[in-house]
């Protein structure tokens, strides 16, 4: 299929097998190998690039599980070309010479691309900006001073050329059809060779690939491929292809439906869209509900919450995605949609058995909603390294207290079931009594009625238990006043 977007300033156009990663084509077409290849799988950041999109904001991104069409209409930038065009370093570059920040080289260019990008952006949250970048030999400590030895310096101009690009061609994508992109007439045709051909004469569309503008033509082209695969930030579907070589054709990339991306907060509700990223969501929920932000924290890197989605995340209906617990105890809905048809069901009927969901061919998830209410939840997650993996329990509980009694329990957990499941002997139990610790005791103790875990590399059957039980203590605990992060050190 081709695509059209900005690498490093210049525009290109090329025509592409739908499911090549960028990390790929950079290294093998554009001998550009200073984005490396370390895990292939978005874990240790050693491909990051900056990629600028429509509303001009650059963000860090894995390379290694990004797909060519997914950069349509966008701005790429890699580590060649972030200094400026009279070879003076980056701010960030400078910085990392002068703290000594790098030995063996290997990772040096991903740790200076996701802080060109964090500092673009203005952040000095460092320790979270660089978390998704691992380092084997000079260790964190210089490169945190370089990362802080760079804030206030001046931006490159190219940061705010490569915004301007990528909202350029999002005014003329407006014209677009279902079908065909529009493709800016200044954009070459790349490795083509017909660099005149440009806006006025439409690419030809791939049968097995489309890049639908909108949530409409996405309807209409899914009710006509319902085997097509969808693919939203590719965290996960990315892996599909560069670990276990999967063909996924036909498919779809959804990144210019851009109506399928809004979060709408009222008095009444919160509603997320599908495409909404999980960066974004972090945003939202900080002052909503703060222990739900702290999870999505967690999740991934920055690199990996700017890509991955909220609706990828429900939508692949896997036991430990770290949202859909705090979602189902949100009490949130689910909105499906199939061509024109539209269906809501609550959130934890959307997930039927392991690898199994209550959506038909052709269907697909349009956003999740739940009731604004008063902060009341607490989300915990237990997981073999604090940051950045994969759960083995996650459990979220949202209890409201009146006058020392449980008004409302929603308790939901992943990892301890073939699916996110609800506890219902748990909030049956605690609902309408004292919240006293012999009422979290007797609570405690119904897990075993609500789940059958299983043992597995991550955690045997009885130590799950045992830590969902802990964690509804926890809450408690919590609640009374009690310190019990444990990133913190009590005297």
């Amino acid at each position: 299929m081709e695509i059209a977007f900005v690498l490093n300033g210049a525009p290109v156009r090329i025509d592409t097998t739908p499911t090549r990663t960028l990390l790929d084509w950079l290294r093998e077409e554009r001998a550009l190998t200073g984005t490396k290849e370390g895990c292939n799988e978005g874990d240790c950041g050693a491909c990051t690039v900056i990629v600028t999109g429509p509303d001009g904001t650059p963000r860090a991104l894995n390379a290694c599980i990004l797909f060519l069409p997914q950069l349509h209409g966008k701005a790429v930038r890699t580590v060649e070309v972030i200094a400026g065009p009279d070879g003076a370093l980056h701010p960030v570059q400078q910085a990392m010479v002068e703290h000594h920040g790098s030995q063996c080289g290997f990772c040096t260019p991903g740790f200076v691309v996701a802080m060109a990008a964090a500092h673009a952006r203005g952040r000095t949250d460092h320790e979270d900006q660089l978390a998704g970048n691992l380092c084997r030999c000079t260790g964190y400590a210089p490169i945190l001073r370089a990362a802080r030895a760079a804030e206030g310096a001046p931006i490159p101009a190219w940061v705010a050329e490569d915004a301007a690009a990528a909202r350029n061609h999002a005014r003329q994508d407006t014209q677009a059809d279902d079908a065909h992109p529009v493709f800016r007439p200044d954009i070459s045709s790349g490795e083509r060779g017909d660099a005149a051909r440009g806006a006025e004469s439409p690419p030809p569309t791939a049968p097995d690939a489309a890049l639908p503008k909108d949530s409409d033509a996405l309807a209409a082209w899914y009710e006509a491929h319902p085997d097509a695969t969808l693919i939203a930030g590719a965290t996960d579907v990315g892996l599909w292809v560069t670990k276990q070589l999967r063909d996924l054709a036909p498919v779809a990339f959804l990144h210019r439906c851009r109506d399928l991306a809004r979060i709408e907060v009222s008095e009444r509700e919160v509603r997320i869209g599908a495409m909404a990223t999980l960066a974004e969501l972090h945003e939202v929920m900080a002052p909503l509900h703060p222990s739900f932000a702290e999870l999505i924290r967690r999740y991934g890197s920055v690199q990996v919450r700017n890509a991955a989605t909220v609706g990828g995340n429900i939508a692949n209906g896997s036991p430990i995605g770290d949202s859909p617990p705090a979602l189902i105890a949100l009490g949130a809905t689910l909105h499906l949609r199939k061509g024109d048809a539209r269906r809501s069901l609550p959130l934890e009927d959307f997930f039927v058995d392991y690898g199994k969901q209550d959506r038909a061919p052709g269907e697909f998830v349009e956003a999740v909603s739940f009731p604004r209410r008063p902060d009341t939840l607490s989300c915990q997650k237990l997981s073999k390294r604090f940051d950045q993996d994969i759960s083995a329990v996650c459990g979220c509980f949202d209890i409201a207290v009146e006058d020392d009694t449980v008004t409302r329990a929603r308790v939901a957990f992943g990892g301890m079931a073939a699916t996110p499941k609800r506890a219902r002997a748990v909030e049956a139990t605690l609902e309408g009594q004292p919240w006293t610790a012999a009422t979290v005791e007797a609570a405690m103790a119904r897990l075993a009625d609500d789940f059958r875990p299983i043992d597995d590399m991550r955690a045997s059957a009885g130590y799950r238990l045992r830590a969902a039980q802990n964690m509804l203590a926890r809450v408690f605990a919590e609640r009374a006043g009690a310190r019990t992060s444990v990133l913190e050190i009590a005297p």
